[in-house]
């Protein structure tokens, strides 16, 4: 997701470029506190995305820090808006701004009422992948994980924009070049990103 907007976290990785991990989390009575992990270098470079954090060690080359604040009824952090729940989160790092969570959830009416959740407080939340799987292990199939994120933004533009017109289906009810001008691209330029993607997705798909 993008932002939040208010996230110490999510301002350090916008700003650096540089992923931010180990993120975790605590309450106690009243009081939020998010602790996190960066790279010293980066650190002393980006005192202004640090402001509302505070130094807490040096571990190595990478340097703790933590935040606080009041906890209450109507939370902006999405860690907790997510826990407030009742959903434990799996794991939490930051990318570019944004705000990668890993939960594992019963049902997916439970993923609809946590992403309308995390729609008020971010501006941005997408879903990455989803992994269907049965509780005892039974019943699951041949189901694969596919990370969407792997796409770059033009790649995703150019499948899009082919399956919309037809492009995959049989016959063709668009050939490549009628795509290539809907995308106002020339016909080598729509080859290429259209392999790339393709290439993206069967590498995941067909992995063994």
């Amino acid at each position: 997701m993008s932002g939040p907007s208010n996230c110490p976290v999510a301002a350090l990785s916008a700003e650096t470029a540089t992923p931010v991990t180990d993120v975790t989390w605590s309450r106690a009575d009243e009081t939020f506190t998010e602790e996190f992990r960066v790279d010293s270098d980066v650190a002393a470079e980006n005192t202004t995305a640090l402001a509302d954090a505070d130094p807490v060690l040096e571990v190595g080359d990478e340097r703790v820090y933590q935040f606080s604040r009041e906890a209450g009824p109507d939370a902006t952090c999405a860690c907790e808006v997510v826990e407030s729940l009742g959903h434990p989160l799996a794991d939490v790092r930051v990318e570019g701004g944004d705000l990668v969570l890993t939960l594992h959830l019963p049902g997916v009416e439970r993923l609809q009422e946590v992403v309308s959740d995390l729609e008020a407080v971010a501006d941005d939340v997408e879903m990455r992948y989803l992994v269907h799987a049965a509780a005892d292990g039974e019943g699951r199939g041949d189901r694969t994980v596919v990370d969407r994120g792997r796409l770059t933004e033009r790649q995703r533009e150019v499948l899009a924009t082919a399956y919309e017109l037809g492009y995959f289906e049989y016959p063709r009810e668009a050939n490549a070049t009628e795509v290539a001008e809907a995308l106002d691209v020339g016909l080598s330029t729509f080859a290429e990103h259209l392999a790339a993607a393709q290439g993206k997705l069967l590498s995941e798909t067909l992995a063994v």
